[in-house]
């Protein structure tokens, strides 16, 4: 993980990036039985389990600062050198952050040499590239991540068998990331929103300044809701995230 790049947004990052106890339910589901986990990339510590022994992994000096009172000790070091000795955990546990990995490769053949199950939460770029925020007003999010971001059957080759399961947002998602208010645009205007979103950060302050007035123009003008308004009526979507689960 880019251990810069968190230092800058992480400040105020606990603020929009909670746990969604939605998204929490299929990751435990993933964990399955594993009583032993490490969290690679784990920031703030947003869906460890409470109820097993857990122990996070995170570069950025600024996300484990925030970690709350209580949460599973945390070791600075990046996904790609796991200071472990194999196979000293059941599980390892990764959640939306393959694409900030120097090489994300190694910290996936990292994570198998230190657990027996692979547990990743993580997004198909293609597809969020035809979400209505990055298809209409911030294309460039999705250029920027491309070549960070392996696909979803990348990922899927390089570790081996696995199950794929698709993970629909709730339109009342708590944990802000990218696509999480895809029912709640004007939420999208707002910068202590977006300060918790890696994909604004990279942007430059003119391309965020041009996509928020044509998202401005568009909710005012009502435009936004000829185009997408029937997304107002529903519960959850499947945008583009996904839960890969070595088997």
């Amino acid at each position: 993980m880019t251990q810069a790049l968190y230092d800058q947004i992480g400040a105020t990052y606990t603020s929009t990036r909670r746990p969604d106890p939605r998204i929490a339910a299929a990751i435990r589901r993933g964990l399955g039985q594993a009583a032993r986990v490490v969290n690679v990339g784990a920031g703030a510590g947003a869906y460890e389990p409470a109820d097993r022994l857990v122990v996070a992994v995170e570069p950025s000096r600024r996300m484990i600062q925030q970690r709350p009172a209580g949460a599973a000790a945390a070791i600075q070091a990046s996904a790609e050198a796991l200071p472990f000795r194999s196979g000293t955990f059941d599980a390892a546990l990764a959640v939306l952050t393959l694409h900030h990995w120097s090489n994300w490769r190694r910290g996936l053949d990292e994570m198998q040499r230190v657990a027996d199950r692979l547990v990743i939460f993580t997004f198909e770029l293609e597809d969020l590239g035809i979400f209505w925020l990055t298809q209409r007003y911030f294309p460039e999010i999705v250029e920027l991540t491309r070549g960070q971001c392996p696909s979803i059957d990348d990922v899927a080759a390089h570790i081996g068998t696995c199950r794929v399961e698709s993970v629909p947002v709730p339109h009342d998602c708590v944990d802000g990331f990218l696509a999480a208010y895809w029912r709640r645009p004007e939420a999208y205007l707002d910068s202590s929103v977006r300060a918790g979103m890696s994909g604004f950060s990279r942007l430059g302050a003119e391309v965020v300044t041009r996509g928020l007035a044509r998202l401005r123009s568009d909710l005012e003008s009502g435009e936004w809701d000829r185009r997408f308004g029937d997304l107002r009526q529903l519960e959850a979507i499947d945008v583009c995230y996904r839960i890969l689960v070595t088997t």
